[in-house]
């Protein structure tokens, strides 16, 4: 693998699963508990211990994920009372610490009942503001005659009222203030309803608005849940992205490299990375990971070669390399991430490409070296 070597990387289950529980726990992203464990019998073989040590991490991260999710409902909750102006108490989030799967677990199943009773109190508390708006003017509608011939029946203005509070407490406390609003504006047609036929054509309109409204409310409940699925799997991506980044700096810093990041683009933290040694004047390596999923690696020289002893230099360089990319293999390994090498090339096979900063350095010695010439 002289100049180039290319490799595919999977992080073990454990690992995956732990990131993401130091996420929600707000913690660094070194492994610890059941998921060290988990590496640990991995690494020694032990099958059985292994698999109950990633069953309990699984079961961890999922009981986190519903306290999350428990957590984001408060919140939304907690909006709507303060849009609507609703005296309804909701549970205080939960702040994930040392509690146990089985603990968090409990905490959602005792939560749950109390969020939809919530909800409910939510519902009934614009249901009620909203008929009151409509219902507290003059009552001309349903008491008198509008050229039927026959005035209403007994009662059945206040059959209009509860029928109309009943219906709204269908409407979703966290529909958009617009669609309260068309609502509202069929409801207020009842004040022009004479008869209960006509009543009862209104009050089926405000069902189909508030059925519409319903819908919209879910839609873009899912579309929240997308968008916060797809920032949480972003973020996922990126804490497996530091934690290789990391790990690959901590093994070639063992192997007696200086690791630094690569400025081959704008961002240094974009994944690349140069590896030199106190040993090597004239060599380097650039390295780059992808997305956490790939990692290419280049040695590259600091000057262009200049004779056959520079040649057989590189050739023992690039042995040696390929030595210590093995023993970082395996180091990497032991730390949950497995490369499976995808494109390598055996040392001597071509000539070592000069860095890029060392062209652009000899460049401009060039133009220095040019212009001074022409002062002369």
């Amino acid at each position: 693998m002289s100049s180039g070597v290319e490799a595919d990387i999977v992080l073990d289950a454990a690992v995956v699963l732990t990131l993401g529980m130091n996420r929600v726990l707000g913690r660094g992203a070194g492994l610890a508990g059941r998921g060290a464990e988990a590496l640990s019998a991995l690494a020694a073989g032990r099958a059985e211990a292994r698999a109950a040590a990633l069953a309990e991490v699984e079961t961890h991260e999922r009981a986190l994920r519903e306290v999350v999710e428990r957590n984001a409902r408060i919140a939304a909750l907690g909006e709507t009372r303060a849009k609507i102006g609703a005296e309804v108490s909701l549970p205080p989030p939960l702040q994930p610490g040392e509690e146990t799967p089985g603990e968090l677990a409990a905490w959602c199943a005792a939560t749950d009942p109390v969020l939809d009773e919530a909800e409910r109190r939510l519902s009934e508390h614009l249901a009620a503001q909203v008929t009151e708006q409509i219902l507290t003017g003059p009552a001309e509608g349903l008491t008198t005659d509008i050229g039927h011939g026959a005035s209403p029946a007994p009662g059945v203005q206040d059959d209009v009222h509860r029928t109309l509070e009943r219906i709204m407490t269908r409407l979703l406390p966290d529909a958009a203030e617009d669609q309260r609003h068309a609502v509202v504006d069929a409801a207020r047609l009842l004040a022009a309803a004479g008869t209960a036929e006509e009543a009862e054509g209104v009050l089926q309109e405000v069902r189909l608005r508030i059925q519409d409204a319903n819908r919209r409310t879910e839609e873009r409940r899912e579309r929240e849940r997308r968008l916060a699925a797809e920032r949480d799997a972003a973020e996922q991506a990126e804490a497996e992205r530091r934690y290789v980044l990391d790990s690959i700096t901590a093994a070639f810093e063992d192997l007696g490299y200086e690791v630094r990041p690569g400025f081959e683009t704008l961002t240094a933290a974009d994944g690349a990375l140069v590896l030199t040694k106190g040993g090597w004047p004239d060599h380097s390596v650039k390295m780059r990971v992808d997305e956490a999923a790939h990692v290419r690696a280049s040695m590259v020289r600091e000057r262009p070669a200049e004779s056959e002893d520079d040649r057989r230099l590189d050739v023992e360089r690039e042995r040696e390399w390929c030595a210590e990319f093995e023993a970082a293999r395996d180091r990497l390994e032991a730390a949950g991430i497995r490369s499976d090498v995808a494109w390598r090339l055996e040392p001597g096979v071509h000539e070592l490409p000069v860095s890029a900063e060392a062209r652009q350095t000899r460049a401009r010695a060039g133009q220095r070296e040019r212009h001074r010439e022409r002062e002369q």
